[in-house]
């Protein structure tokens, strides 16, 4: 078995892990970590807290989603620039088009196979403080269903696909980005810490291997980049 084969396996292996060890009995220690990191948070959503509580609403709305795609863009923008290739903007044009395609079918496929949901914590507990109770400022604070985070499964393939083809310290700040980005839904209640780092990251581990430890990827992206090659040039 070669080393790209052994890559898959042990992925998947462990997203298969972490998938069970929340779906078996002994998945108990899950709901206890998300009661805790849930509560720890929401007892900090007061009135009282007025500078926090802005802060915390303008993390979960629109405006802060838009900035967190901007963000995508500009680390996207420095590993193309960093990129030593002469026909650099042509390869990541490929990479870009090859991750849409690979978001969009996760997203479809986890949308029709997993018919498994639940409420956001601040809709399981009949006593958690609600943010949009507090501030003026339109946000999002529950969910009827927030299994799995949508939003940290996103910023994941995003992560991945830097790993595969941008430079190491690009890389660095595209898994940083995971978790600073995907924080403030967990911290406002609208996600558990489950659906993020038990749910996301498992279909991650699940799907993104097959795509990028293997010549799929690659394939893709050169495929778009001979396209491109072949466009007439505007004179």
């Amino acid at each position: 078995m070669n080393m790209q084969w052994k890559r898959v396996l042990g992925l998947n292996l462990t997203g298969l892990v972490l998938l069970l060890s929340w779906a078996l009995p002994h998945g108990l220690p899950w709901t206890d970590l998300d009661d805790r990191i849930f509560w720890t948070f929401n007892h900090w959503i007061t009135p009282e807290n007025g500078l926090w509580d802005d802060l915390l609403a303008l993390l979960n709305t629109r405006f802060f989603d838009a900035a967190s795609f901007g963000v995508m863009g500009v680390l996207f923008t420095v590993a193309m620039r960093r990129d030593p290739r002469p026909d650099r903007w042509r390869r990541w044009l490929g990479i870009g088009v090859t991750m849409l395609l690979t978001a969009g079918m996760i997203a479809v496929v986890t949308n029709k196979a997993i018919t498994y949901g639940h409420p956001s914590p601040t809709r399981f507990f009949a006593h958690a403080a609600h943010l949009t109770d507090i501030v003026s400022i339109s946000t999002k604070d529950s969910a009827s269903n927030s299994f799995p985070g949508d939003h940290g499964l996103m910023l994941m393939i995003f992560a991945g696909f830097m790993l595969r083809f941008a430079d190491r310290r690009t890389a660095g700040w595209s898994i940083a980005f995971v978790l600073l980005l995907s924080a403030p839904r967990i911290m406002v209640g609208a996600h558990w810490f489950s659906d993020v780092y038990m749910g996301a990251l498992s279909i991650a581990l699940l799907a993104l291997p097959w795509i990028l430890c293997t010549p799929v990827a690659g394939g893709m992206t050169a495929l778009v980049q001979r396209w491109l090659a072949r466009l007439p040039r505007a004179n």
